[in-house]
């Protein structure tokens, strides 16, 4: 369901006046182009400090991602950003969260920032998972695999681990929870593999960035395998359903690629004569 993205000047009067009650008056504000669930993205500096604001109205369907975000952050690790307010006015839902005062991670091969990003799953792994309603991994991949309870666990999960999820300022902060989900430990860093492809890594190199975290490590290989397949799948759906924008393409072709090299394991080397 697509969202047409609104500057700071465009979202109703009530709106931005029910903000500015609890920012107090802006100094600066600049309109933010990065990230696809929000319909309005903002970073202000005002009269009581810095804010990132993001809404979605009311009456869109994926105004419900903007929900579990909000249910979920006060229980999520001490690196990722905190909830200020979060309120209903003029039509939208809006939330208010800490500044991160750094730049998206690069996942390049050459990135310092991958260490920091291996820190920050690991207090993800080690951060209890809510009593609180969340998707459940198995469920969301019920439509792509055979054997979704191999996904199953009761374990935390971002699930989003684009580049632009991750802000970097010394530590690697986890943002944009839209997608909050109960499941496999090690599921994470499975996704990161993908992303790490597309950023350059070769499949083999990318498992190895994700060994670096123990819940990878030990994982059953054939439920990786499974996943893998199985996250090819929903990416094909997704570059199928939304085929015109160039990162569909790419994240189905390195999910594709990761896919395919779990595929070989194990398999004896082909001799040709």
């Amino acid at each position: 369901m697509s969202m047409a993205r609104l500057t700071w000047q465009e979202l109703p009067p009530a709106a931005r006046a029910a903000v500015r009650v609890r920012t107090g008056a802006f100094l600066t504000a600049a309109d933010i182009a990065t990230g696809a669930n929000s319909g309005v993205a903002v970073q202000v500096l005002a009269a009581t400090g810095a804010v990132f604001i993001k809404g979605i109205p009311v009456n869109h369907g994926q105004v419900k991602t903007q929900l579990r975000e909000a249910a979920v952050n006060p229980h999520l690790p001490k690196s990722s950003p905190r909830l200020q307010w979060h309120l209903q006015a003029g039509g939208w839902d809006l939330l208010g969260f800490e500044v991160i005062d750094g730049p998206a991670a690069s996942f390049t091969p050459d990135s310092p920032d991958l260490w920091l990003v291996v820190d920050a799953l690991r207090e993800l792994a080690d951060t209890p998972c809510p009593n609180i309603e969340l998707l459940r991994l198995k469920e969301r991949y019920t439509a792509y695999s055979g054997t979704p309870e191999l996904f199953d666990g009761d374990h935390l999960l971002h699930t989003d681990m684009a580049p632009d999820n991750v802000l970097i300022d010394g530590s690697a902060h986890l943002i944009d929870w839209a997608w909050p989900t109960r499941g496999a430990v090690w599921a994470d860093a499975a996704t990161w593999c993908v992303r790490l492809i597309d950023a350059g890594h070769t499949p083999a190199q990318a498992e190895q960035w994700a060994r670096r975290l123990p819940a990878f490590e030990s994982a059953d290989p054939a439920a990786l395998d499974a996943f893998a397949e199985a996250h090819a799948r929903y990416w094909r759906e997704v570059h199928r359903g939304d085929p015109a924008r160039a990162w569909t393409r790419r994240m189905a072709a390195a999910a594709a690629v990761w896919r395919d090299h779990r595929q070989m394991r194990g398999r004896p080397a082909r001799r040709w004569r």
